[in-house]
C-alpha cells in the first residue's frame, strides 16, 4: 500500500512494506529526489534498518547465551508496516513485534516512523518503545537514495564543516581498523566512482551534523542528522544515485566477540523507555544557491 501526503511546496509517498519513502518531488518543478528504485542497480529506495546497522559476523549474535540470526541491516525493512495515523501533510506507520520477529530479535518492541512535510522539508522521526522488563540492545538508520539526473562528476557533497574525513574500510562486510583519507577541498567532496570502488564510505564520526548535495556546484538539498553518531556515503558503480546513510551503529568490527549487548555502536534501550530521533530532508527553493555554510 503506497501512502501520499504533500503540502504546497512537496509530495512524498511512502510504501507501508518497509514504511519506506519511495518518492519526493517538490511542486513547483516535479523534480523527483528519490532513487527509482531500478533492480539493475538496486532495488530499493529508501529502506530503514532495524535491529541493526550493516553485518554481523557470521550474520549471527548472542544474547541471553542463545544464539541468533539476522540479516544484513535487519528485518524492518521487508516487514509491512500499519498505518497508524494520516493527517494531507504526516503520517505515521507501525511495526510490532511478532512471534516471527522474536524468533530472530527476542524482545517486545514497536518501531513507529513518522514522516511530515513542514514548508520545505520532509521530517523523518523514529521511536522506539521498548515493552520488555529488559534492557533493549538495538541500533537504527536511514538509508535514502537520492536520485542524480546529470552525470555523476557534477555532484558533489558539502558538509557543514571542513573534516579530517577518514572512511573505515569493510572486510568481508565486517569493518576493520585500516582507513582511508577522503579527499576534501575545504568542505566539499567532489563525487566519483572511484570512491565507492570498495564499498561504501563508512565514517565513525563525523564534526558535521548536515550536508548538501550540489548539482553543478549548486546545492538543491540539505540533509540534517543532528541526531545520529554515524554515517554511511554509498553508490554503485554507474548508477544514477547517492545514498546519505544516518545510522546509530554499523557492522561488526572483525575482532566482535558476538555479544549483541557488546557490539560497537550498539544503542542500550532501557525496560519500558522511548528512544527518538529524527532527520529532516530540506528542499531548496528555486532561487536559492547559497552553499551550505552560509544558510542556516
Amino acid at each position: 500500500m503506497k501512502i501520499s501526503i504533500k503540502n504546497n511546496q512537496l509530495t512524498a509517498v511512502i510504501d507501508s512494506r518497509g514504511a519506506e519513502l519511495v518518492s519526493l518531488r517538490k511542486t513547483s518543478t516535479n523534480r523527483e529526489y528519490i532513487w527509482e528504485g531500478n533492480p539493475t542497480f538496486w532495488g530499493k529506495h529508501s529502506p530503514v534498518l532495524f535491529p541493526i546497522v550493516g553485518t554481523l559476523k557470521n550474520n549471527q549474535y548472542q544474547y541471553k547465551n542463545k544464539t541468533y540470526t539476522l540479516p544484513r541491516h535487519g528485518f524492518a525493512r521487508d516487514c509491512e508496516f500499519e498505518l497508524i495515523s494520516k493527517t494531507d501533510s504526516s503520517a505515521v506507520f507501525s511495526l510490532q513485534a511478532s512471534a516471527a520477529t522474536k524468533s530472530i530479535y527476542p524482545f517486545d518492541f514497536e518501531l513507529q516512523i513518522h514522516y511530515t512535510l513542514e514548508e520545505n522539508e520532509l521530517v523523518i522521526a523514529y521511536q522506539i518503545f521498548n515493552k520488555t522488563n529488559d534492557i533493549m540492545p538495538f541500533s537504527i538508520g536511514a538509508h535514502p537514495a537520492f536520485a542524480l539526473s546529470e552525470n555523476f562528476e557534477n555532484y558533489a557533497l558539502a558538509f557543514e564543516f571542513e573534516e579530517d574525513l577518514k572512511s573505515y574500510s569493510l572486510e568481508n562486510d565486517l569493518l576493520s581498523e585500516k582507513t582511508t583519507a577522503i579527499p576534501m577541498d575545504k568542505n566539499e567532496v567532489a563525487l566519483t566512482y572511484s570512491l565507492f570502488e570498495n564499498d561504501a564510505l563508512i565514517f565513525k564520526t563525523l564534526q558535521s551534523k548536515k550536508m548538501a548535495i550540489l548539482e553543478n556546484g549548486k546545492p538543491i538539498l540539505n540533509f540534517h542528522f543532528k541526531d545520529f553518531d554515524n554515517f554511511g556515503i554509498w553508490t554503485k558503480l554507474n548508477a544514477p544515485f547517492i545514498c546519505l546513510e544516518p545510522w546509530l551503529g554499523y557492522s561488526d568490527v572483525l575482532t566482535s566477540n558476538g555479544n549483541l549487548e557488546d557490539k560497537e555502536g550498539i544503542q542500550l534501550l532501557e525496560a519500558q523507555k522511548t528512544f527518538h530521533s529524527h532527520f529532516k530532508i530540506e528542499m531548496f527553493s528555486d532561487r536559492k544557491s547559497t552553499r551550505l555554510n552560509s544558510s542556516h
